[in-house]
């Protein structure tokens, strides 16, 4: 396989994972769902592919770790403080969740990102387990 057509098979990998986050967030109906963690998980991996591969001499960790921090804004607009309750937190760590997986996929460490990928979405399914929930 050509060096381009592995970067194409990362780039579709991560959307492919991301997708499978996404899609729990909007069966859940929460705000930010299918489309949204498609979109940070892709970018996420295509921004890894690109610090690796078109920047060699620059320090690719330095990229992975603004990615990190950026996304962490971004699932910051998404928590809300209400005087009964704060909504929004699990939106917020799926964003940066979806994000080291697209790192970690753009990176080319598939098995990782695939594990990462299942045990969010079990981590999801674990409600009964919330103070609060019935």
């Amino acid at each position: 396989m050509s060096l381009e057509m592995e970067w194409v098979a990362r780039l579709v990998l991560g959307f492919v994972l991301s997708s499978v986050v996404g899609f729990e967030r909007e069966v859940s109906f929460k705000p930010a769902g299918f489309r949204t963690h498609i979109l940070v998980g892709l970018g996420s991996t295509l921004l890894t592919i690109m610090s690796l591969n078109a920047f060699p001499e620059a320090d690719s960790a330095r990229v992975a770790a603004s990615i990190i921090v950026g996304i962490g804004f971004l699932g910051a607009g998404t928590i809300v403080k209400t005087a009964e309750r704060i909504t929004g937190l699990t939106t917020a760590a799926t964003l940066w969740a979806v994000a080291s997986i697209g790192v970690t996929t753009g990176a080319g460490y598939y098995l990782l990102a695939i594990t990462a990928t299942a045990l969010a979405f079990i981590a999801l399914k674990l409600t009964m387990f919330e103070r609060g929930r019935s």
